[in-house]
């Protein structure tokens, strides 16, 4: 009989348990839909991934997956509100409670996971940092700038991966270090420093804001790697879930041929993976808080990932980027999203 009543106390003490970690995980979703709206923190402002136009409308590869996802919330890409924000400033926004959601070309790594309440639900951007140098140096190797000063931001991966990498070589460099990164490439272009250096994608970003662009040249070498992606707060796993979803459906329907142009076409398609995906088959949409036609607002409102990629950074945009590691698995990239079923 006291056996039983153990058995009995720990099914209880289970059930509470279930209970409290249910309104726990609903209270992010609870809350951007109470307040109408989806709080994304981006970039202040970098070019191809979150900066505002000559209107004021933020536009980006990260600004495309906030909209990606107030569209599978709210059925409407306009319902974010978008938070710029600092290196410095936005681990703690999110911390804080003052953003939903973090999606502003962060470097996903172990002490960020794990030490900082963060949660990482996927990469948008493979990236690895590089150095832009004036063309006139002729430099053909990271190791030529031994001895250079070196500007970059504070604050981020940058620093420990150029330290890393002088040290690791026994070479010595100067490092010139800014809050900001507007200052850092400020200073870059007034010469104060031999080199700029920050992820590839944010050379390219920066370079066609120089006087003149034609003038500097990204050297060849990557020294790490820059998985970077969205990042929500722990302890929500229905939030994480959606966030992470949103970002598997984006590629999913690359990889299926769904785009924004085709997609009411393809309501009814016979494939079932394409029906699963826009919500015509099955009740995938429950799992995550929301109903099942979730996938197809976001094709519908933002297009697949392979078409925000190529309007922000790609063969589409002034920065003209090649896709290269960032294509879907099936044409040689790093992006592999798990089937909805």
């Amino acid at each position: 009989m006291r056996h039983r009543t153990q058995i009995l106390t720990a099914a209880a003490l289970g059930l509470i348990a279930v209970a409290s970690a249910t309104h726990a995980q609903s209270s992010t979703l609870d809350s951007v839909k109470k307040r109408g709206d989806l709080r994304c923190g981006v970039n202040i402002g970098l070019a191809g991934f979150s900066a505002p136009d000559d209107k004021g409308e933020w536009t980006g590869l990260d600004v495309d997956f906030c909209r990606a996802v107030a569209s599978a919330i709210f059925k409407d890409p306009t319902k974010v509100k978008f938070v710029p924000l600092s290196a410095k400033e936005r681990f703690t926004a999110l911390q804080s409670g003052e953003i939903d959601l973090l999606s502003r070309n962060t470097t996903w790594t172990m002490s960020r996971d794990t030490q900082q309440g963060l949660a990482f639900v996927g990469v948008t951007y493979y990236d690895g940092q590089g150095f832009l140098v004036k063309k006139s140096l002729d430099l053909k190797s990271v190791a030529q700038l031994a001895g250079a000063s070196i500007c970059m931001q504070t604050g981020t991966t940058n620093e420990l991966n150029v330290a890393d990498y002088f040290r690791t070589r026994s070479l010595t460099y100067n490092p010139v270090v800014f809050e900001k990164n507007e200052e850092a490439v400020a200073a870059f272009n007034l010469g104060r420093c031999d080199a700029y250096t920050t992820d590839a994608s944010g050379l390219y970003a920066q370079r066609i804001k120089l006087a003149d662009p034609s003038a500097y040249v990204v050297l060849p070498e990557i020294i790490s790697k820059e998985p970077l992606g969205p990042a929500v707060r722990q302890g929500d796993d229905q939030w994480a879930n959606l966030v992470q979803w949103t970002l598997f459906a984006w590629l999913n329907a690359e990889g299926l041929g769904v785009t924004q142009e085709n997609v009411d076409e393809m309501i009814n398609s016979g494939n079932p993976e394409i029906r699963r995906l826009l919500g015509t088959e099955g009740e995938y949409g429950l799992g995550i808080g929301l109903d099942n036609d979730w996938a197809y607002q976001i094709v519908k409102n933002v297009g697949n990932y392979g078409q925000s990629f190529e309007r922000n950074v790609g063969k589409g945009s002034r920065l003209d980027i090649a896709r290269d590691q960032n294509k879907l698995w099936k044409d040689g990239g790093l992006h592999y999203a798990p089937p909805i079923r």
